[in-house]
């Protein structure tokens, strides 16, 4: 049996692909759906958000922690659709030393795990729609979330 993973981000050209990929397509439904509730929200704030990256694969992953981009050397929930990084703009151009705290909410309000809440390493701009302990089982391929039930924060 299928799963967005196998149906759509595996059979994805962009599969390999070392660019930066933002594109909600690429966002399982749940996910996608809670990504775009917080973007109208935060701009209902008058804090304005793009997507900034949605998948990622394992080639791009390599780089960004070869370029000291990144903590992680092997590529973590974005490759599975599952999550996505959310830059606040401001004045129009993305910015990353403005406050993420309003992300955390939202993330919240929506059932996602936002990486401001971390202690192993805080990533502010980043949500998700599993739990840290679910990733194991994700990354061992044994489980992905169905979409019926719902975002899964526990």
């Amino acid at each position: 049996m299928g799963n967005f993973f196998i149906d759509v981000i595996q059979k994805d050209i962009r599969y390999h692909s070392n660019a930066r990929i933002a594109d909600l397509a690429l966002l399982e439904p749940v996910t996608r759906q809670a990504v775009q509730n917080i973007v109208r929200d935060a701009a209902a704030l008058n804090l304005p958000v793009m997507v900034f990256e949605t998948y990622r694969s394992q080639e791009r992953q390599a780089l960004l922690f070869a370029q000291h981009a990144t903590q992680l050397q092997k590529v973590g929930v974005h490759h599975y659709g599952l999550a996505c990084d959310l830059v606040r703009l401001v004045d129009g151009e993305p910015s990353w030393k403005a406050s993420y705290t309003f992300l955390g909410m939202l993330a919240h309000r929506y059932n996602l795990v936002w990486g401001g809440d971390w202690s192993s390493f805080i990533d502010a701009d980043h949500v998700q729609r599993i739990a840290v302990s679910d990733q194991p089982r994700l990354f061992a391929g044994i489980w992905y979330p169905d979409p019926d039930d719902g975002p899964i924060v526990a």
